[in-house]
């Protein structure tokens, strides 16, 4: 596995160690003793699927509030997502910043996202499937939600939003949390 350290604080891409040959490849695509080797969590809890019929689907942006952050690993495993990362822990030199990745089916990336963050994807193609791995079970009544379009952020998705649930559009605003921008 290759970790590649994102522009926040505790978020990594990480790409396959591919081992190809004639049949195709094999390739480890989690590990415990790696991910300690990185100083990250190494434990899991929960599993799940998301499985999306339209291309621009939009699910996010979720978290769960302290005690029951999670830690998440991510990975789409048939078509193709642009997934979104924002920092919101409040101690983080990158609070309030946010990032965008393209995992697909082809390029077997993972996202490995800290607790704390709010995390959220468009599809990109029609019948897309993720898979998540996370460090606690779901709560309910600790989940949170920051809107696709919260004017706070800025957020710019790849393509128009065609389906989303109305929670989601519903998220209240952030405004007023962020620091001052310099300048």
């Amino acid at each position: 596995m290759i970790f590649i350290e994102t522009e926040l604080k505790g978020a990594y891409l990480i790409e396959l160690e591919k081992k190809a040959d004639e049949r195709g490849f094999f390739a480890r695509a989690w590990c415990s003793n790696e991910f300690q080797a990185h100083n990250l969590p190494s434990r899991f809890a929960q599993c799940n699927i998301s499985w999306n019929k339209r291309k621009g689907t939009l699910r996010g942006m979720h978290r769960q509030r302290a005690p029951h952050e999670e830690n998440k690993l991510i990975r789409c495993t048939r078509g193709a997502i642009y997934d979104v990362i924002l920092d919101l822990r409040p101690d983080s030199s990158t609070f309030g910043k946010w990032l965008g990745f393209e995992l697909t089916e082809e390029n077997h990336r993972s996202l490995f996202v800290p607790g704390g963050f709010a995390v959220g994807f468009q599809t990109l193609r029609d019948e897309s499937e993720v898979f998540y791995l996370m460090s606690e079970c779901y709560t309910p009544g600790a989940e949170e939600g920051v809107r696709y379009n919260d004017p706070s952020f800025g957020f710019e998705w790849p393509t128009d939003v065609t389906v989303i649930s109305e929670k989601d559009t519903n998220w209240p605003d952030y405004h007023g949390i962020l620091p001052p921008k310099d300048g």
